[in-house]
């Protein structure tokens, strides 16, 4: 069963390659509904909004207490490149869309399935495998034309993200030099998970030509940055990924 759904934005696709009812599935996407109004920053009445407006640390919610904390442990593992607050305003995206990804995927594996993928805004957390025990294909995009794959990686039991600004435009902020973070076109991390790769891809992205660096440094995951003049850098062992 495969379903695509607009949540927090963005269209989020669920397919379960085993049999799954349906109510199994609609579960996966009220966990993004309670998501997205806890923590959107569209929506005044989110609990991220109200914290914004000053709402006491007393009255946070458990979830909101994680997230934060797991935003300052990865503002300390990145050096400081990983930073929620800006301008005096909070804002948890760069962490929440890959946290919710994999806590919606350990859902479906408490569930009892095993062969699936939860893919949201571009990023994706893959599990088992997608016919007779052949891993999933995932796509990098051309950050230049949106419209072609330049790579396709054969992966399981994986998460890939890509930070960049040729879909949104320049909406990541780079909290050491002050500005936007804007000398690579799109930098793709793949971990473990999709909250390992989502968060790490966001930090190293800000840290511009420097960030592939940085993930070749992180154990167990592999980067694909491309440049603005069109080069393609890549950690050690990515091509070991590539679908041939």
């Amino acid at each position: 069963m495969k379903k695509t759904k607009i949540i927090m934005g963005m269209p989020i696709t669920v397919e379960v390659l085993d049999s799954i009812k349906a109510t199994e599935m609609e579960s996966v996407f009220e966990y993004f509904r309670k998501i997205d109004r806890k923590f959107s920053t569209y929506k005044k009445n989110s609990e991220i909004s109200r914290i914004n407006r000053g709402l006491s640390k007393d009255q946070w919610s458990e979830e909101t207490k994680e997230v934060f904390n797991l935003s300052e442990q990865t503002k300390l593992q990145t050096g400081g490149y990983f930073n929620i607050e800006n301008k005096g305003i909070i804002d948890p995206s760069g962490l929440v869309k890959g946290w919710s990804i994999h806590n919606a995927s350990k859902i479906l594996l408490e569930l009892g399935y095993s062969n699936f993928y939860i893919e949201a805004g571009g990023d994706i957390e893959i599990h088992g495998y997608r016919n007779k025990r052949l891993p999933w294909d995932v796509g990098i995009r051309n950050p230049f034309n949106v419209n072609e794959i330049i790579k396709v990686l054969r992966l399981t039991n994986r998460g890939v993200a890509t930070s960049g600004s040729y879909i949104r435009g320049e909406h990541i902020y780079n909290p050491i030099k002050n500005r936007t973070a804007n000398d690579v076109a799109s930098l793709t991390v793949i971990a473990t998970n999709i909250y390992d790769a989502d968060r790490f891809a966001t930090a190293a992205y800000a840290m511009g030509q420097e960030g592939i660096n940085f993930i070749e440094g992180l154990k167990g995951m592999e980067g694909y940055m491309v440049s603005y003049d069109k080069l393609a850098t890549y950690t050690s062992g990515f091509k070991e990924l590539i679908a041939n």
